[in-house]
């Protein structure tokens, strides 16, 4: 089976896969001071909850953004997965970076600073819909990958993320509370709780909307966009610029650059 894994700055994103079709997902929080065995731990209890064990895993593909875990992770896999019956080889991690095959040719400045986790969604983005399209990842930073549709990497957007932006304006304020990022039905609050539903929620809806309308003007044509990340169930149902919601986009992603990359 293979183990997809997509460590991000807030959660840790898994899933398993096994030739047809996902077997299970889990969304964990980043902790960055956790430790190979605690990760571990973690790890084995969430193959057993679905009735699987580490010897079912035999290809593993990783991005990460977080050079900590990234290095926790490095030595989860050489301590804990088991080795394999003689004659088999034993299981080598693939790390994505812009050194992979990844099917699109990446067309920015620099290609080392991409992120693996976007490099990813858009992957996945371009295999299901084969044209021009965007993927929105509602995360720590709100992030918009754009991709011809020739298959061309073309670059990014970043934007402060949703509950990065509550969480400095509590912060930053004396009477302001942090408040459950729930949509607001009105964008004139009418009380503390619905004005900071309304400009946190809708002014992000009206972020995005922006930045997409722009961003398919300057790659012209018809544009897909899909959207993905914790926080995508909370923006995406609220604007008609999103095609389509897929939460678990960059494991799907990882899935297609581990098939492209079978050595």
């Amino acid at each position: 089976m293979l183990l997809c894994v997509n460590v991000g700055n807030s959660n840790i994103v898994l899933g398993l896969w096994d030739g047809e079709g996902w077997c299970a997902h889990w969304r964990v929080r980043t902790i960055r001071n956790q430790m190979p065995d605690e990760y571990a731990v973690l790890l084995k209890g969430l193959l057993q909850d679905k009735g699987y064990r580490l010897e079912d895993i035999t290809r593993i593909v990783i991005a990460s953004v977080v050079p900590p875990v990234t290095t926790v992770f490095g030595e989860l896999f050489d301590r804990y997965l088991p080795p394999r019956p003689k004659g088999q080889q034993v299981v080598q991690p693939l790390w994505v970076g812009p050194a992979v095959n990844s099917g699109l040719r990446i067309r920015i400045d620099n290609p080392h600073e991409l992120g693996a986790d976007l490099l990813a969604d858009a992957v996945a983005a371009y295999h299901r819909f084969h044209t021009a399209c965007i993927v929105v990842d509602f995360g720590t930073a709100t992030t918009f990958s754009a991709v011809s549709k020739d298959g061309d990497f073309e670059g990014v957007s970043i934007a402060i993320g949703l509950g990065v932006a509550m969480e400095a304006l509590a912060g930053a304020t004396a009477q302001l509370p942090r408040v459950s990022l729930t949509p607001s039905l009105r964008a004139i609050g009418k009380n503390t709780i619905q004005s900071m539903q309304s400009g946190l929620v809708l002014g992000h809806v009206g972020l995005v909307e922006g930045l997409l309308r722009r961003m398919r003007s300057e790659l012209g044509g018809e544009v897909q966009v899909v959207s993905t990340g914790g926080l995508s169930s909370i923006i995406a149902p609220l604007t008609s610029e999103i095609n389509a919601l897929d939460p678990w986009l960059t494991l799907d992603g990882l899935r297609v650059i581990h098939e492209l990359n079978p050595a």
